[in-house]
């Protein structure tokens, strides 16, 4: 029979799935949550509530997407429509079922579409992700306040001496960006031609980077420059650059130079400044090699760093030499007369926002090994076993949800920074459940759904919404609207703390709120930090001469 002839007889999604059984809606739901679920309420888990929570979580498209939901819901066809979806995917009609569990099918493809068809779905349009250009115009307000033009100055002073590299120290919040464009600014206007290289490792600060220098040169500008992109997928033609702003991906550029070594002399050949962002890693090996190559070329050169912790450890002091003395032991920091920590002044003029930090203590549902505790304390950092021994543990992620429910009632933007990915989709889902708005940012997020989230939690509705993530967010975002945030994942390192807890303290004068609540989930046998002046001072006794 051809296809032309076929009489389809469509099924409803929504039918579909009230076909499936307890154990099928558990497993599409998830098992930790489920578990959880029980616990806080047997009512959460009947087949209804359970079928509501997966089209919270899951799209019909993203289940039917899915081989393995996709296996688990063709199961649940009735033998007459497994043979007659079979044959309009053009399979054995003889053995329907196994034909359909073994069914591969691309992505936007005319296969899938038939697919969302026979269950009354509409088939979704094929989108791809618009480029931005590698080379753009950027065109000529952008003031500062008195602390950042003093340090402003002072990183300017050091830059024209005869070792022009220096690390600009402030917190979060504080302007660092800002401050450090007037400085590229400064450099544009002085020198012509001049290429100004600004280097971060994560997407998200380089795209941060191009919208500031793009505000920024509008007021501070003397003519039209070319701004270049560096990363993720965009390329530049070398012989091409020559004045203007470049931001470049840190490993994209470590990785281009290591395998063109023309390329890095060119680039190093016509730079004046360059900026590194996130300057504590500067002295991991591949990041050294690659400012070294910039900046040793040309003596002139400036380097200048950007950081909220001009340290990487909290507990070992040669490894922050090597930091200091790859800057020369020139650090800016905010200096404010009658005030002994530059924080307290910026909490207290509206900068940042004044932080309440409290604590819960956890303790986890089984004892940690004699093997596990020497593997902690030798580690630079968490092992990633302990955190998924954290993310599992039910009752901390009681203590966890007990904490946003408390929280939500006083804060509209609150920001869960957890254990691993796992536990971030776990809490996203038991809070969707439980009747909140919740949304879930992890490295797997696509692009285009990552942006939405973000524009959505930034946004002035006034609807509370909460956000968990993973390793994603704790630079290059800025939601000034956050109030509150729970630090669900221990660390040792003094830097991610501070640039978490960072994440929450945009003050009024910034956009942002007078208070902000910072609630640090305690483990018990794990390290953990106080509060962020402890953290901004933590190192000035490595700098000092």
């Amino acid at each position: 029979m051809s296809q032309a002839t076929i009489t389809i007889q469509r099924v409803p999604f929504n039918e579909l799935l009230t076909r499936c059984d307890d154990e099928t809606l558990q497993q599409l739901v998830g098992q930790p949550a489920v578990r959880l679920l029980d616990i806080l309420d047997h009512q959460l888990i009947t087949p209804s509530n359970l079928r509501r929570i997966c089209l919270q979580i899951h799209s019909p498209h993203t289940l039917l997407r899915n081989p393995e939901t996709r296996c688990k819901l063709l199961e649940k066809l009735r033998p007459e429509e497994s043979v007659t979806l079979a044959e309009l995917m053009n399979e054995d009609i003889c053995e329907p079922y196994a034909a359909l569990r073994d069914l591969k099918i691309r992505k936007n493809s005319s296969r899938e579409q038939k697919l969302l068809r026979f269950f009354e779905l509409t088939p979704l349009e094929s989108r791809q992700e618009s480029i931005t250009p590698s080379v753009e115009s950027a065109t000529t307000a952008y003031g500062l306040f008195d602390h950042q033009r003093q340090a402003q100055r002072k990183v300017q002073s050091l830059l024209s001496g005869t070792q022009p590299r220096v690390m600009l120290h402030m917190p979060t919040g504080a302007g660092k960006t800002r401050t450090a464009l007037h400085t590229v600014a400064t450099a544009l206007r002085q020198k012509e031609p001049c290429l100004v290289v600004w280097l971060a490792y994560s997407e998200e600060l380089c795209e941060q980077a191009v919208a500031e220098f793009q505000e920024a040169w509008s007021h501070l500008g003397d003519r039209e420059v070319d701004l270049y992109r560096f990363w993720g997928s965009r390329s530049i033609d070398i012989n091409e650059v020559r004045d203007g702003f470049m931001v470049a991906g840190l490993s994209k550029s470590f990785e281009r130079a290591r395998r063109d070594g023309d390329f890095i002399a060119r680039l190093a050949d016509r730079t004046t400044l360059v900026i590194i962002d996130e300057a504590h890693q500067a002295i991991a090996e591949t990041y050294r090699f690659l400012l070294d190559y910039l900046v040793e070329r040309n003596p002139k050169t400036g380097l200048l760093g950007l950081t909220a912790t001009p340290g990487r450890t909290w507990n070992d002091p040669s490894i922050d030499e090597k930091l200091a003395n790859f800057f020369r032991r020139q650090k800016v920091t905010l200096c404010i007369s009658e005030y002994d920590n530059p924080v307290d002044y910026l909490v207290d003029k509206g900068y940042l926002a004044k932080p309440l930090f409290t604590s819960l203590t956890s303790r986890l549902s089984r004892q940690l090994t004699d093997e596990q505790t020497r593997a902690i304390t030798s580690s630079l950092e968490i092992p990633d076993s302990i955190l998924k021994l954290l993310a599992e543990d039910e009752h901390r992620n009681l203590v966890i949800i007990d904490a946003v429910e408390n929280l939500i009632q006083h804060h509209t933007r609150l920001l869960i920074f957890s254990a691993t990915v796992a536990h971030a989709n776990l809490l996203n889902v038991i809070l969707k459940a439980i009747g909140h708005r919740a949304e879930v940012i992890t490295a797997t997020t696509p692009h285009d759904e990552r942006h939405r989230i973000i524009a959505s939690f930034k946004s002035n509705e006034p609807e509370p919404m909460i956000l968990c993530n993973y390793g994603v967010l704790t630079t290059g975002f800025d939601a000034p609207k956050t109030s509150a945030a729970i630090i669900a994942r221990p660390t040792k390192s003094l830097v991610l703390y501070s640039q978490m807890i960072g994440r929450a303290l945009r003050g009024p004068l910034a956009g942002g709120n007078a208070q902000a609540e910072i609630l640090t989930i305690v483990d018990r046998d794990l390290p953990g930090f106080r509060d962020m002046s402890e953290a901004f001072q933590n190192w000035e006794d490595v700098w000092d001469d």
